[in-house]
């Protein structure tokens, strides 16, 4: 195990340590309880005011906390390593739409933000890691959702965000990563039923199903396929044919 104590030099005195380990410490904000992409981790939305108070401390340039729109934040997140962004790029949206230039980026948000309902959006971050030697800086974004009408339930979102560079520093691909389903389900207003069905009905079924598989003994993917095909056939047959 890497050893993370910083050694006192021979000849430092004991408060000129002190005194540079305080300096160094890093008063970071810890990470939430709750795991990423859980359902409940779904809060109330706060305002860009809340949100700075809230993580005021947080060892990152304020820019990096709260920025109102995508492209503000974009531009505002790739300061701190001197980035670029010339407007062609690779933007993989979680494997679902790759696009090739920035303004069909920033254009996509504003369409699908306004189709969900979604009024204003507050974007922040956890954790910002960069790897100079893979020209890589990815980080852990939590977007805050505030909706146009009073019914549809406003959330939090977190994001997982890739971000490479050339030599030149500029922004070639980005990669975002994210629960899709649970971020359509918080937008229809349906996460916390879905949770509730599937940690009563869906995960009990699917226990005892995985007892009775492994005691079989026969666990593979050819008895796994077959259970695929055999349980809507029997299904079918029980509904259509048995009477």
């Amino acid at each position: 195990m890497c050893n993370l104590t910083k050694r006192i030099p021979d000849d430092a005195s004991s408060s000129e340590f002190s005194r540079d380990a305080k300096s160094s410490i890093k008063n970071l904000q810890p990470f939430g309880k709750s795991p990423v992409g859980n359902f409940s981790t779904a809060t109330p939305s706060s305002s860009a005011i809340a949100i700075v108070k809230k993580h005021e401390k947080i060892e990152a340039q304020k820019q990096l906390i709260a920025q109102v729109g995508l492209e503000n934040f974009i531009r505002n997140v790739t300061k701190p390593l001197d980035l670029k962004l010339p407007n062609r790029v690779k933007f993989n949206m979680n494997g679902q739409g790759i696009m090739q230039t920035w303004d069909d980026v920033f254009l996509a948000e504003r369409v699908y933000t306004r189709c969900l309902g979604i009024s204003r959006r507050i974007y922040r971050t956890h954790a910002y890691i960069h790897e100079p030697q893979n020209n890589l800086a990815y980080f852990v974004l939590e977007e805050t959702n505030e909706r146009s009408y009073r019914f549809l339930p406003e959330f939090d979102f977190h994001v997982l965000v890739f971000t490479y560079y050339n030599e030149n520093k500029d922004v070639t691909r980005v990669d975002v990563q994210y629960d899709q389903m649970s971020f359509f389900l918080h937008c229809m207003g349906l996460a916390q039923a879905h949770a509730l069905i599937i940690e009563r009905v869906i995960t009990p079924v699917a226990v005892v199903w995985a007892r009775c598989f492994f005691a079989i003994g026969i666990v593979n993917p050819f008895t796994f396929l077959v259970q695929l095909l055999l349980v809507p056939t029997l299904l079918v047959y029980w509904m259509y044919f048995s009477q």
